[in-house]
């Protein structure tokens, strides 16, 4: 493989139409905390929809600093919506280190970015490149895509990623290690698609041993997916006139500092729901929601009465920035289901 002549018509093609995104500058200086912000969302979550939450946190928190004062709960708030609520937690730890013990600014280095609470190898090596200009090997899902079919690598994910990164180090260009990295998820954006890729239209064609095959799409080569575990639990919607009484989740666990629903436990065997209500009332079960967590499903029963009192409550007639699971289940009141069933007062 010619890589000297690979880089060339990568760059080229990267300088004459890529992407345009609010948080990529070009012929300037990036801004390290825009880039690392970019960074973190985009983890899980696609470009469109991580979007319009990357320019409200820099209207709200214009710098890390600003961000490192923010209320913990003011931030989970915001973050709703973007799923993976550890990020959110690993942001502003981040955002304290950086603004506490660096005076605002952040490492320019891959090692002392690493360093920092949250930052794992992928994003210090992003941040590095993109906002510092350091050489630096960024390896995201776009670039495993595209590195796997460039080589035609038949190992299995998840035991193909060292290869992989391996391989990506060997193309890297040194003289633009930033344009480079983005060059590499822009290809595996827009061309090197998983499905359907525009090998027509794709600059590194010449090189690429998956479609010299004709099997492109073959690659990565995923391993069986695991059978996904399922919980069950219910969710509990008290009403006061056009309020619904949330309540603050504890701070470590699956979605730590969030307000939500009052909920029994998730686990593997359905709950007693009308013996663990969280108040008497009058309570009728609405029905059922499902909802996909990255490492279970939940099948989460809905119930809901009229009250006036629920300890350590917070009443709001706002629900816009609850997580999308809990979402689900207080829309499953305006839908048609039956009320099947009434909790005795307690």
């Amino acid at each position: 493989m010619d890589v000297s002549a690979l880089r060339v018509a990568q760059l080229e093609w990267y300088d004459a139409g890529s992407r345009e995104l609010p948080w990529r500058v070009r012929d300037g200086q990036a801004d390290p905390y825009a880039v690392w912000l970019s960074e973190v969302m985009l983890q899980q979550t696609t470009v469109p929809h991580a979007t319009p939450y990357w320019l409200e946190f820099l209207r709200r928190w214009p710098t890390v600093s600003d961000l490192a004062v923010a209320d913990d709960a003011e931030v989970m708030s915001a973050w709703a919506g973007l799923g993976y609520y550890a990020r959110a937690r690993n942001l502003l730890a981040c955002a304290r280190a950086v603004a506490g013990d660096h005076g605002g600014v952040f490492p320019d280095t891959e090692e002392g970015l690493r360093a920092l609470p949250g930052v794992g190898p992928y994003t210090a090596a992003a941040v590095a490149a993109i906002a510092f200009d350091r050489f630096a090997h960024v390896v995201d899902g776009n670039v495993e895509r595209v590195v796997s079919r460039l080589f035609r690598i038949s190992t299995p994910l998840p035991g193909a990623k060292p290869e992989m990164r391996a391989r990506a180090a060997e193309l890297t260009d040194s003289g633009r290690p930033g344009d480079w990295a983005q060059a590499m998820m822009d290809l595996g954006a827009m061309v090197c698609r998983p499905k359907g890729p525009l090998c027509d239209r794709c600059p590194v064609a010449p090189w690429c041993e998956a479609r010299a095959v004709g099997d492109p799409e073959t690659y990565p080569v995923k391993a069986p997916k695991a059978v996904r575990p399922r919980r069950y639990g219910a969710a509990y919607v008290l009403r006061r006139g056009d309020e619904v009484a949330l309540v603050r989740r504890p701070a470590k666990g699956l979605l730590g500092g969030m307000l939500g629903l009052p909920t029994t436990d998730w686990s593997g065997v359905r709950p007693d729901a009308m013996a663990e209500v969280p108040v008497a009332a009058d309570w009728q079960r609405v029905g059922e929601i499902e909802h996909i967590f990255t490492h279970f499903s939940l099948t989460l029963e809905v119930w809901t009465a009229e009250g006036e009192v629920l300890d350590g409550a917070i009443w709001s007639r706002d629900i816009s920035g609850l997580p999308s699971v809990f979402l689900k289940a207080v829309r499953l009141l305006s839908s048609p289901a039956k009320r099947e069933r009434r909790a005795p007062s307690r």
